[in-house]
């Protein structure tokens, strides 16, 4: 009992200094499939709503869409981490995100006590988005090439007013990364681009990435417990930022110089690990601030 009293008093000051934020929660990776840390997802998600923080939650769905486009025979390819998106792979994003990852992340939060609303980019206006280009060198020749990633997308403008109608009112809003771009088209954001562009626009206090690696590794593996946003130039150059860690750390980059507080790339297998990172001093996973 002791030990519960002292938990709840190291909490205290955190609980003082975040009360009336607002916390951009990206979930996402193979814990997206466990039951068990989805649960603990969606408590950990339902009690900072009930201490007075505003959660939204935007979720990722990989190895989902992933799973659908196996079954259904569709073949996919990465570009920096990025999966390249025809219409028919578009379609099927759409559906496994807006559709049932979405609305069981609703139900989770739900089954926790809590009230939440599931929407898209679509929403209320919430994300207009633009079309997504790389660039690469030919090895033969050197010269520049643009690669088309077909209806891949990044947040071009971002209103908030859905999200904060829904926050005032109560409610956790839960954000598939789909959006229309101006051209009518729909496309498929990086669910941690997304999540970045959303915590600026709401100039958030945080901004977790919960994903399915404990954090940002150095080249021996070891776990950097904090980054400033010119240690992850040095860190790509060394080769130790590699594939998905791409966006999420470029997502956070971003999201620091535009205001927001830190970034923290966390451990989503590792249960209770964001109420670990904000409610005690040691924290957990890599954080990220200018």
């Amino acid at each position: 009992m002791l030990l519960k009293a002292e938990t709840l008093v190291e909490a205290l000051p955190y609980l003082q200094r975040y009360a009336g934020k607002t916390f951009v929660v990206k979930y996402g990776g193979h814990a997206m499939g466990d039951p068990e840390l989805a649960r603990d997802f969606a408590e950990d998600v339902v009690l900072l709503k009930a201490v007075g923080i505003n959660p939204v939650v935007v979720h990722g769905g990989g190895p989902q869409i992933g799973a659908m486009l196996k079954k259904l025979g569709v073949e996919s390819t990465f570009v920096d981490g990025l999966r390249v998106t025809d219409k028919a792979t578009a379609e099927i994003a759409e559906m496994v995100l807006s559709g049932s990852i979405n609305k069981e992340l609703v139900g989770w939060i739900a089954g926790a006590g809590g009230k939440a609303l599931g929407i898209s980019g679509k929403d209320g206006g919430l994300v207009i988005a633009s079309k997504v280009t790389r660039t690469t060198k030919d090895p033969g020749s050197n010269i520049e090439q643009v690669l088309d990633l077909g209806f891949v997308g990044e947040p071009q403008s971002v209103d908030t007013s859905i999200i904060e109608t829904a926050s005032a009112a109560g409610m956790i809003p839960v954000i598939a990364p789909i959006a229309p771009g101006a051209d009518g088209e729909t496309y498929n954001i990086n669910a941690d681009t997304m999540a970045g562009a959303i915590a600026a626009a709401l100039g958030a206090a945080r901004l977790f990435l919960l994903t399915d690696v404990a954090g940002v590794l150095d080249k021996d593996g070891q776990l950097l417990p904090e980054l400033q946003p010119g240690d992850i130039a040095r860190l790509r150059a060394e080769g130790a930022i590699t594939g998905g860690m791409i966006p999420k750390l470029e997502t956070c980059i971003h999201a620091v110089e535009a205001g927001c507080e830190a970034a923290v790339v966390l451990d989503g297998r590792v249960p209770h690990a964001m109420l670990l990172e904000i409610f005690t001093a040691g924290g957990a996973g890599t954080l990220i601030r200018a």
